[in-house]
């Protein structure tokens, strides 16, 4: 899948063009959630993943995200990077409505995140607050 915007945008889900380099500069060196990760784990990450990336108007990547999904009845979308000098630019939107319309045709049950601070960004893209939060657990493993 190839979109693009009328900014010069372009997001993609061909594998091919992935810098799985610069996604794991990224996620182990800025983003609180994933400080520290190993390449080998962003590596596995990708490969067990669909995966979304935007590319400026010089073909750059400046944005990823994953989804990890069965294609039956959940996905979990994660790692939504957007370089900072283009954040404010809708890229974190667009990348989660990108993400819905691909799922669409799956008819998921449920396609949940976690965010800390971007609940407008999902939002815009018709993600809401977990319903009944009291529902859901989580199996903490260490080490």
């Amino acid at each position: 899948m190839i979109t693009s915007r009328s900014d010069g945008y372009e997001l993609s889900t061909d594998p091919d063009r992935l810098d799985v380099g610069l996604v794991h500069e990224w996620l182990s060196t800025d983003a609180f959630w994933a400080l520290g990760r190993t390449r080998e784990t962003v590596e596995e990450s990708v490969r067990g993943s669909l995966n979304f990336a935007v590319y400026d108007a010089s073909g750059d990547q400046v944005a990823y995200a994953r989804v990890v999904t069965d294609r039956a009845t959940f996905a979990w979308l994660c790692d939504v990077y957007v370089v900072p000098a283009h954040r404010g630019r809708g890229l974190g939107t667009w990348l989660a409505g990108a993400v819905r319309d691909h799922l669409a045709p799956y008819r998921l049950k449920r396609v949940l995140l976690s965010t800390l601070d971007a609940h407008e960004v999902y939002a815009k893209a018709g993600f809401m607050p977990v319903p009944n939060p009291e529902n859901f657990m989580i199996l903490r493993v260490t080490g």
